[in-house]
């Protein structure tokens, strides 16, 4: 089963950096080959607009800009793989 990360692209966090975001985490996903065990997903506002780009792993809510992706995965994602 693959770990599911959703990261909103509505209004607020689009301005704040979603696409940048999801751009990243496809990237280090790619290149650390795990397509087969990592699935990213887009939604649309997730009611916690003032955190910034919201990223949710199962019920989880993560607060996520383009600067701190790549700690995100070290610490959030490559951690339940």
């Amino acid at each position: 089963m693959k770990l599911r990360v959703t990261v909103c692209i509505g209004s607020s966090c689009h301005l704040k950096g979603s696409r940048q975001v999801v751009e990243e985490l496809r990237n280090i996903i790619e290149d650390n080959c795990l397509e087969d065990k990592v699935e990213i997903a887009g939604t649309f506002c997730l009611g916690q607009c003032q955190k910034g780009v919201c990223v949710t792993i199962g019920d989880e809510f993560y607060s996520v800009s383009p600067d701190t992706v790549e700690e995100f995965f070290k610490n959030e994602i490559q951690t339940r793989i």
